[in-house]
């Protein structure tokens, strides 16, 4: 795919004469069962108006009955939810319009042309942005009179990011935006997202890619069996236990190494000839590592200190175990 120039701004998704609460959403003690299934156990978050929250969890931990709710089309069973000041289930009609849903299965017509289903969507909106430009900025003017069913999958996502945006939304709900992007694509929505956030749009995003979550969001909330295990900047969940890696010959003496350590730090042989530790981690770590490298004469190389990525917290939080 050939990139559309990137546009600083997005047109002004914003409605300044539509002035939003201090928070986009609020989830608080929200419960819903399906018969014997508990889908949301209690769950409380917060998301500031103007600012990208990752919603994150497993397969069945509860995001997508969450998302369904704020959307309005779900019912919950308790707790209470208000979506920019409204109720969404109640005042769905007075909410719709003021966000945008873009579903990971498209949602567009298999048989309208990409440009037809974009003015359709346009046409219900009262003051939309021009369709023929956002096909523009997402690289989709070429198959603007291409049918649905004969779009690539990068190029559905394309379109259903349009839909979502042509309303000029207060809120946006993204589901998966980037699945099955290629890379200059993938960076194209990155950059219109963050353009849609400059404008003080508000973007709740749910996705597997958790790069793209550790790089976009403000905040993140970690949801399992329907609870919040995790939530804080991504900075404040990646921050904490300080590693320090490193690689050399497989097989050291590690029991060695650690009686040489302070209390607190642990090391592991992570893979074969790459090692880990953890803890507060010094001038003086480093010292002690390459100090004990040459008393068993081996080389370290690669040496690296960094936080924990978002993806390590993400599985100590909920698992390795597969979900279906």
């Amino acid at each position: 795919m050939t990139s559309p120039p990137i546009v600083p701004s997005t047109s002004g998704l914003t409605r300044p004469d539509r002035p939003g609460p201090d928070d986009a959403i609020v989830v608080d003690g929200l419960h819903r069962r399906f018969g014997d299934v508990t889908a949301v156990d209690g769950l409380s978050f917060r998301m500031a108006t103007g600012s990208i929250l990752s919603l994150l969890g497993p397969n069945g931990a509860g995001k997508t009955t969450t998302v369904e709710i704020c959307e309005g089309f779900t019912r919950a069973d308790a707790g209470q939810v208000r979506v920019l000041g409204l109720d969404p289930w109640r005042q769905s009609a007075a909410l719709r319009p003021r966000i945008g849903v873009m579903l990971q299965a498209g949602g567009a017509h298999a048989s309208a042309r990409a440009g037809e289903m974009l003015d359709l969507v346009a046409n219900c909106s009262a003051n939309p942005l021009d369709p023929a430009a956002l096909l523009d900025l997402l690289g989709l003017t070429p198959s603007a009179r291409t049918p649905v069913r004969r779009l690539s999958g990068g190029q559905v996502q394309r379109l259903s990011l349009a839909m979502a945006l042509v309303g000029r939304p207060e809120l946006l709900f993204l589901d998966e935006p980037t699945a099955g992007l290629d890379p200059q694509a993938r960076h194209l929505v990155w950059d219109l997202l963050r353009a849609a956030r400059a404008d003080g749009v508000s973007i709740l995003l749910t996705t597997h890619l958790l790069d793209e979550a550790e790089l976009l969001s403000d905040r993140i909330v970690i949801v399992d069996n329907g609870r919040c295990v995790a939530a804080g900047t991504p900075a404040e969940l990646t921050g904490g236990g300080a590693q320090l890696r490193f690689t050399a010959s497989p097989g050291l003496e590690l029991d060695v190494l650690r009686s040489a350590l302070p209390l607190g730090f642990t090391v592991a042989e992570t893979a074969p000839g790459r090692y880990l530790l953890e803890g507060d981690i010094a001038p003086s770590t480093m010292a002690t590592v390459t100090s004990f490298c040459a008393r068993v004469g081996v080389m370290p190389s690669a040496m690296q200190v960094g936080s924990r990525s978002l993806d390590e917290v993400y599985l100590e939080l909920t698992g390795k175990e597969l979900r279906s």
